[in-house]
């Protein structure tokens, strides 16, 4: 007697590949040009600060250093500011462009004097926004913030 062909084990592994190596395409969809962004003035880095993929502009994290890479005194205030300041630079227009943040802290205790300053540059729309706390950042900053816009960029 025939076994149906599903309960065979041959029959099964050879579904099992033909679903992982999918159907073959001829012409593959178009990639998307990228183009890889320094920051204006900034010294040489292990990584670009930003990536843009067709209209989305990627952006490294930013902390609140200033243009000798030096972080800004005073604490998360400061650093807040410095930090979105250097991401405004790169998208060279309003912050009205960011859809998207990332915020790592080094204590989560700062997030409420993280938001007073973060709120003063996302007038009217605030983008969406995950945070969280991390054990240590580069340079010992207190913030570090990473972002996703749409259009502009140098």
């Amino acid at each position: 007697m025939l076994q149906p062909l599903s309960s065979s084990p041959c029959a099964v592994t050879l579904l099992i590949l033909m679903c992982a190596c999918g159907p073959r395409r001829e012409n593959p969809a178009p990639r998307l040009p990228l183009e890889y962004i320094a920051m204006p003035g900034a010294a040489t880095l292990p990584f670009s600060a930003a990536v843009r993929v067709g209209p989305m502009l990627q952006l490294s994290g930013q902390l609140g250093a200033d243009s000798t890479g030096r972080l800004v005194p005073g604490g998360i205030g400061p650093q807040t500011a410095r930090a979105l300041e250097n991401i405004r630079v790169l998208l060279e227009s309003g912050m009205d462009l960011v859809v998207k943040c990332t915020v790592m802290l080094a204590d989560m205790g700062e997030w409420s004097a993280m938001n007073r300053e973060y709120i003063r540059h996302f007038p009217g729309r605030l983008p969406a926004r995950s945070a969280f706390g991390t054990t240590g950042l580069a340079l010992g900053a207190r913030v570090e913030l990473e972002c996703v816009a749409v259009g502009g960029g140098v």
